[in-house]
């Protein structure tokens, strides 16, 4: 008779993201991982810069930090330490959420020395109140994760359409025949590797089609390498550079309300990611993950950059991919913090042209959208009102994308909230769903949608709620 002694120890299922794919895919994929978010992550201080009166060299010093620091912050949240992490492959970098709120800030007179006393605060107001947002998660079932997934994409959609254009809309080939014809043939070689390629070339088509349009537009004349060795190699970050924070009541409150932001769209891409490569996403996780962005945002002005936040355009490169292993996206961390290190591979890559980037962003914004569309499949729409709420929660996140100035004539702090679409999408499926399944008799089925429910994982014993 077998005796407890003999019984062999249960132990749990590897979990999808602790895949080990060995360094030479690490590297290509984590590179593959840092082109998506490129544009994205050096757009933030360049505006900024220029917002704040800064040279081209001061800009550079910027730029720099900003990558060095998203490399620090992605290294946080993919490996992780106890209560900070949330071991997802989620690559961190600065938030565009937060760039009127520190223009505004600038152009009242602040300064970038009271742009990051406020982040710093700010960030640590927000740090106190992570498991307030951590135990929202049962108000995530697929009805709410799906709306906001499937408005993430949809709000990548216009960056996409912008860097197909040319990037810069001041430019005089703006929206050209040549640039859009660049894109297109970006699109069409991620398409066919995808089609043809094997498994391995399934996977890096999208670092591929970048390097072959990048090729196609230096034939073309459209991309110029000759100043990317303009400047220092290699160059150390300077603690504080840009001065002291200083602290001022009013730009505190400011960025408080942008953290709020950054808390929600960082809990939405935690679900999606989780979603996409199928891991239990608990309470103890979900607030891990945002403890690592708010210590990152603390951290970050000493740097020298701002609030960080978990990039959507890469949740949609883990579902193109099905690359699920976070020390892909590790290594990807490693080559940010190589960059903000050594400024000339920067400006290597900075010499990518933006259609190059709208080609691929094509398809890895609308995978993202096709994900929350998936999700919204599984909703169970009979005898309720969660079509309405699937249609309220994603007209909501779409009419700040279709109408930027939409929220202008409201208070400040509501526009803030408001103007991004994956917030708005996010906040107004939160509250329908309270008020239509979780209120009273609302529930017609008489069960309202669960945090199990949305993972589709059955309830284990142990499990922290």
């Amino acid at each position: 008779m077998e005796t407890a002694l003999n019984t062999p120890a249960r132990t749990a299922p590897p979990r999808p993201e602790d895949e080990a794919l060995g360094l030479p895919a690490n590297l290509m994929y984590g590179f593959q991982h840092v082109l998506t978010m490129y544009g994205g992550i050096i757009a933030v201080p360049l505006i900024v810069g220029q917002a704040a009166g800064l040279d081209g060299t001061e800009i550079g010093v910027l730029i720099a930090s900003c990558l060095f620091m998203g490399g620090l912050a992605t290294l946080l949240q993919t490996l992780g330490i106890p209560f900070f992490g949330c071991q997802l492959p989620l690559v961190q970098g600065v938030s565009f959420a937060s760039v009127a709120t520190i223009v505004a800030i600038l152009t009242a007179g602040g300064g970038l020395p009271s742009v990051f006393g406020a982040v710093m605060a700010a960030a640590l107001l927000g740090l106190l109140i992570t498991p307030v947002f951590s135990r929202i998660i049962r108000f995530f079932p697929p009805l709410v994760t799906g709306s906001v997934i499937t408005t993430i994409g949809l709000s990548l959609m216009p960056v996409a359409a912008n860097w197909s254009m040319g990037g810069n809309p001041k430019a005089a080939d703006y929206g050209s025949m040549a640039n859009i014809g660049l894109a297109a043939a970006t699109l069409s070689i991620v398409l066919l590797l995808s089609k043809l390629g094997s498994a391995a070339v399934s996977r890096l088509s999208i670092l591929l089609a970048m390097a072959l349009g990048t090729v196609i537009a230096w034939g073309a004349g459209m991309t110029d390498f000759s100043r990317a060795l303009d400047g220092p190699s290699f160059a150390l970050p300077t603690l504080f550079h840009f001065g002291w924070p200083e602290f001022h009541p009013a730009a505190i409150v400011s960025m408080f309300i942008v953290i709020l932001v950054v808390l929600v769209e960082t809990s939405a891409d935690i679900l999606a990611v989780g979603d996409i490569i199928d891991t239990r996403i608990d309470s103890h996780r979900l607030g891990d993950g945002l403890r690592a962005d708010m210590i990152s945002s603390v951290v970050a002005p000493v740097f020298g950059s701002f609030t960080q936040s978990a990039f959507a355009q890469n949740v949609g490169l883990v579902a193109v991919t099905g690359v699920k292993s976070r020390y892909v996206v590790a290594f990807g961390g490693l080559i940010l913090i190589a960059l903000g290190l050594a400024p000339v591979m920067g400006r290597v890559v900075a010499c990518i042209p933006a259609p190059v980037l709208g080609g691929a962003g094509i398809v890895l914004f609308g995978t993202v959208a096709a994900s929350g569309i998936r999700t919204l499949a599984r909703v169970d729409y009979e005898g309720n009102a969660n079509l309405v709420i699937v249609a309220t929660g994603i007209g909501a996140g779409i009419i700040p994308i279709i109408a930027p100035r939409f929220y202008d004539a409201f208070p400040t702090w509501f526009s803030t909230i408001f103007q991004s679409g994956i917030s708005s999408a996010a906040v107004v499926a939160i509250i329908m769903n309270l008020a239509f399944n979780h209120t009273g008799a609302a529930n017609r089925n008489g069960q309202p949608a669960s945090h199990e429910q949305a993972l589709r994982q059955p309830e284990a014993s142990g499990t922290s709620a």
